[in-house]
């Protein structure tokens, strides 16, 4: 029997591994992206705490190291095909324009031996990302209301009102200032949001408790605003002003310290 080639063989190393920690790996995938087809190395699928979760993964067995252009190549791929994040994994290393084009992005470059080391930090990542974008979602629904629409539903108190009973952007701030203690593994994590209506324990020592609280609060605050928006509807005071909000842009206070606004 003819020696598979040593690119096969490290390729098929890498999928084995993702296979050994319970995700589903594919070697050699042709994928129809939303532009164009795309030929991949290795596709990685698992779900992790109730979140998808789809990697892209480039094996380079070369002689020489990886350039700028195949990072640039890969995060096409990852934008075309929706996946969450992308890999290349090279023995010989990056070439400095690589390892720039990579920066700020949700491509990372790195050996086997390291991909082996950090893969449960690139999940807990991803997972995390998966938060961020709910937490959008829900800030945008919870703003869309008046601050007098807010007080008569019961999303939020009067600022002067102790102890206060509930308060969506408490809840927000909180589970946001919990997720960027989480990206620097900060823990003991608190997660007291001064409030009446509690849920769940006061601090997350690690990364399961942290989303076991996220869930149980996320979902607690979707069902509060749904509820509300059922009743404006029919008081015929559903009125709200859909402007949606980046994480990225949350006001300059949040960033600087815990809001205790309503």
């Amino acid at each position: 029997m003819a020696k598979e080639p040593d690119w096969y063989n490290f390729q098929e190393k890498i999928s084995e591994h993702f296979n050994s920690i319970g995700a589903i790996s594919a070697t050699n995938i042709t994928l129809q992206g939303v532009r164009t087809t795309h030929d991949i190395d290795i596709l990685v699928k698992t779900k992790f705490l109730g979140q998808n979760i789809t990697w892209v993964v480039e094996a380079k067995k070369w002689s020489k190291k990886v350039n700028k252009l195949h990072v640039l190549a890969l995060r096409t791929i990852i934008d075309d095909i929706g996946a969450d994040k992308g890999f290349i994994i090279s023995e010989k290393g990056f070439q400095s324009g690589a390892i720039e084009a990579a920066k700020n992005s949700n491509i990372s470059l790195t050996t086997f031996d390291e991909l082996f080391k950090e893969t449960n930090h690139y999940v807990q990542d991803d997972i995390l990302n998966s938060y961020k974008k709910r937490l959008q979602l829900l800030e945008n629904r919870y703003w869309s209301h008046s601050k007098s629409i807010r007080k008569d539903y019961g999303l939020r108190g009067e600022i002067w009102d102790y102890p206060i009973n509930f308060s969506g952007n408490n809840l927000l701030n909180i589970a946001t200032w919990a997720i960027i203690d989480a990206e620097k593994n900060q823990y003991p994590i608190s997660l007291d949001t001064h409030m009446v209506e509690q849920k769940g324990e006061l601090v997350a020592n690690n990364f399961q408790e942290l989303i076991n609280w996220l869930n149980l609060n996320l979902n607690y605050l979707d069902e509060k605003i749904i509820k509300a928006e059922i009743e404006m509807q029919k008081d015929d005071k559903f009125n709200p002003t859909l402007t949606f909000r980046e994480h990225k842009d949350l006001p300059s206070a949040l960033l600087t310290k815990k809001s205790t606004n309503f």
